[in-house]
């Protein structure tokens, strides 16, 4: 070798040479180990490396606390007295216009306006809006950033809430935490890049389905794992009677020699993903049960979220374990909290539900801000879309319901990279139609992919001949909530 580089006229000796490989080959090496799927090939079509984010990103991890159902903005955040002074009156038609109605709406004769039950109060620096229905999230007001101009076109649960989570209305498509996992790869080897949280509040439970939280047309190892609350976390992880961890490791040597032979054989990339995930189950057996375990929790954290944090399937609960697996590298936490859908007797149910999720969610921030992890961590509170300003059904002094409105709806994020206490977009007097700065699902959608450090329309997929985006063919980045 040195004697061609001579011949070539190049001043370079051996001791040179090797040096400069050195480096190089360090650099490679160091590259893997910070990015174990560096060089696995994954996304190569599209130019995209896993692990390796389009810019520096502002949050390394996302804790989406998805409030299913459909909680009431008019009773929670979006303040409009106006209502109470117009109670029972007709909404003008001026206000409503076209706008199309569910089925259970839609035959009403009559559309009266209804104010809210409980009172507000201004909070914090940014004077903020907040219903006595949420005493502890008024303590964190100036950690989280308030949207009150969501808008979607869904106007039923189900393509409602698949359109927040995956980008389209329809199913099959890849969710939100299965897009960061294919962009952003696993931190933790031990442990799952999304997982899945389920609990049930007091109302209406409306269903929440796998497809929220699957890969789509994305290789499965970036499906949601959902945790259960029963004594298995994660059902089949244990190895059964009679085995111990050397069969099982031996068991799954044998199996990967078999599908090696079967991917040389069909070349079905689905093959090496199944190896991944039975690989990931097996450390799984070791790191799951040490995330679940809050039995080392202190005293104040658990004061903190509340007594209800120790009872296994409360939301409470699932917040404290989301705070834990996203402390331990969990790219994307998502919690489902159901019955927010009240058409009727809304004052008694949603101050019950509210009062299931107003603490732990506060503690929640206020955990992760304790400990150093608000700045990398983005948190987000929400449903699928917001209630009506006028009553379904009928409407008396002290018990009435609403109705689905996709116009406009009430969200908060916080950490992340996100501005801290203040309000952003307003809607009319009446809460009904967006006022100023109106956030689409595709925008909000965006706007997490570049907290993360990934453009949105560059994340793409190609599948059956179409290059698919979790926006779809929208969405813009709302800058001026990102600090």
């Amino acid at each position: 070798m040195e004697k061609e580089i001579l011949e070539h006229g190049l001043n370079f000796n051996r001791r040179r040479f090797l040096s400069s490989m050195s480096l190089g080959i360090g650099g490679v090496a160091l590259g893997s180990l910070l990015m174990p799927n560096l060089f696995d090939g994954t996304g190569a079509e599209e130019g995209l490396a896993p692990g390796i984010p389009h810019f520096a990103p502002k949050a390394k991890r996302v804790i989406y606390l998805f409030q299913n159902g459909a909680p009431s903005q008019q009773e929670l955040f979006d303040y409009k007295p106006k209502l109470r002074d117009l109670f029972g009156q007709e909404i003008p038609p001026s206000v409503r216009g076209t706008q199309r109605l569910t089925g259970m709406t839609a035959n009403q004769a009559s559309f009266p306006l209804v104010g809210s039950f409980v009172d507000f109060k201004q909070y914090g620096e940014s004077r903020a809006w907040i219903s006595d229905l949420m005493p502890y999230t008024s303590k964190i007001v100036d950690d989280i950033c308030i949207i009150k101009s969501m808008y979607t076109e869904a106007i039923n649960h189900d393509p409602a809430l698949t359109f927040l989570q995956t980008g389209s209305q329809q199913g099959n498509r890849p969710s939100m935490g299965s897009w960061l996992s294919y962009g952003l790869g696993n931190e933790n080897k031990n442990l799952p890049s999304f997982t899945v949280l389920l609990s049930r509040g007091v109302g209406n439970g409306q269903g929440v389905y796998s497809k929220l939280w699957s890969n789509g047309f994305l290789d499965s190892v970036h499906q949601g794992v959902q945790f259960s609350k029963g004594e298995d976390p994660v059902l089949y992880l244990r190895d059964p009677e009679g085995m111990n961890r050397t069969d099982r490791r031996d068991m799954l040597d044998n199996i990967s020699q078999l599908n090696d032979l079967s991917y040389q054989e069909f070349g079905d990339p689905e093959i090496t993903a199944k190896v991944k995930q039975y690989e990931m189950a097996y450390r799984m057996q070791t790191a799951v049960p040490e995330v679940m375990d809050l039995s080392k929790e202190s005293d104040d954290i658990i004061k903190l979220y509340g007594p209800d944090c120790l009872v296994p399937g409360t939301f409470a609960a699932n917040c404290l374990l989301a705070r834990k697996l996203s402390e331990n590298g969990v790219r994307f936490v998502q919690l489902y909290h159901q019955g927010w859908d009240q058409h009727g007797n809304l004052p008694f149910e949603i101050a019950k539900q509210a009062k299931d999720v107003d603490q732990a969610s506060a503690a929640l921030i206020t955990d992760l801000k304790q400990r150093g992890l608000l700045d990398e961590t983005l948190v987000i509170w929400g449903g699928e879309f917001g209630r009506t300003s006028y009553t379904q059904g009928k409407l008396t002094t002290d018990n009435y319901g609403r109705d689905h409105h996709p116009r406009c709806f009430t969200i908060w994020m916080a950490g992340g990279g996100i501005k801290p206490g203040i309000v952003y977009g307003e809607t009319d007097e009446l809460g009904y139609n967006i006022a100023s700065n109106p956030v689409h699902v595709h925008d909000f959608q965006a706007t997490v992919l570049h907290q993360l450090g990934l453009n949105h329309e560059k994340l793409i997929f190609k599948h059956l001949g179409r290059r698919y985006r979790l926006t779809d063919v929208s969405g813009k980045v709302v800058n001026d909530i990102i600090s």
